[in-house]
């Protein structure tokens, strides 16, 4: 009987492990990406273009960056194309990414109707949420910010600048009155409730011109240091989820880094915008300030961890 017991022990753990390699499927990938590369179209070009190149399935699903690194830590993807610095150095650290590349960058916006009630317009980003803040919170009227409160990097970067205007984001800001609004949702749809309430909202410049032909909203801040923001693709290491494409997923990376991809995210929107919706990043200028990238350049494909 105890052999027998051994014998089940065994062959059930070498069920699970052939499971977990037929589930790494060579004929797609898997990716989880920010709601700003998808909204935007850029990222339904991508896929097609890599499909046909590389005869892969691609399968893409448009989260917020804090979700689509939890769906990477899950192991339901082979990789992630994010914009959150602080949370992409957490997931390397903990062991589930490898293979970081920076491709792309462009700018956050601060952008509310155009009587702009709270007056931030050329404002810096702090300054600029100080002052909604103070003005929300005394009910002035037509004063109100909508926030997208779902962990994405633009609302990792809302947090931050709130930090930076002087005010702690959970005791301060969030549930502070009818004035602050979380939606709970991607960029486009906060984008569209912003505009239904004239309200306030920070996004990304590549969603916002997306969306500008449906929205009264303007640009009201534009400059300042807390308004870059870099967009990363990073693969899930096989060590922590077997049942990942590992091998897929670094072609794409190589290939998304290549100077003829970023040629074209280069040239993306300015038919129709007058602008790129995005920048690519190339080195060196893409390991140092503000981007710091760990690298930008292709041809430097790890197969494992």
């Amino acid at each position: 009987m105890p052999i027998l017991g051994i014998m089940v022990v065994l062959l059930a753990a070498c069920a699970v492990s052939v499971t977990a390699q037929q589930a790494a499927n060579p004929g797609v990938l898997r990716i989880a990406t920010t709601t700003s590369l998808y909204d935007t179209g850029l990222l339904d070009n991508l896929e097609d273009m890599y499909e046909n190149v590389s005869g892969v399935d691609v399968q893409i699903t448009a989260q917020g960056t804090g979700q689509a690194l939890d769906t990477a830590r899950r192991g339901d993807v082979d990789l992630v194309l994010v914009h959150s610095p602080g949370l992409e150095q957490e997931f390397i650290d903990q062991g589930y990414g490898i293979n970081p590349h920076c491709f792309a960058y462009n700018n956050f916006l601060i952008v509310g109707p155009d009587s702009d009630p709270a007056k931030i317009k050329n404002m810096t980003p702090e300054e600029a949420f100080k002052t909604i803040a103070i003005a929300g919170m005394n009910d002035t009227p037509g004063v109100a910010f909508v926030s997208r409160g779902d962990n994405s990097g633009t609302h990792n970067r809302e947090q931050q600048i709130w930090k930076a205007a002087g005010y702690n984001y959970t005791t301060d800001i969030q549930d502070s009155g009818d004035w602050y609004v979380e939606t709970g949702s991607g960029m486009g749809e906060t984008l569209t409730i912003a505009n239904q309430k004239e309200a306030y909202t920070l996004s990304d410049i590549g969603t916002y011109l997306a969306f500008k032909s449906q929205l009264n909203l303007v640009q009201l801040v534009t400059e300042g240091g807390e308004l870059m923001n870099r967009y990363s693709a990073i693969a899930v290491n096989p060590e922590k989820n077997p049942n990942v494409n590992i091998d897929e997923a670094n072609r794409f990376i190589d290939w998304i880094t290549s100077n003829e991809t970023k040629e074209f995210i280069g040239n993306f929107g300015v038919a129709e915008f007058g602008q790129p919706l995005f920048v690519p990043l190339y080195p060196p200028e893409c390991s140092q300030p503000p981007f710091n990238c760990t690298t930008c350049s292709s041809g430097e494909v790890n197969a494992t961890a």
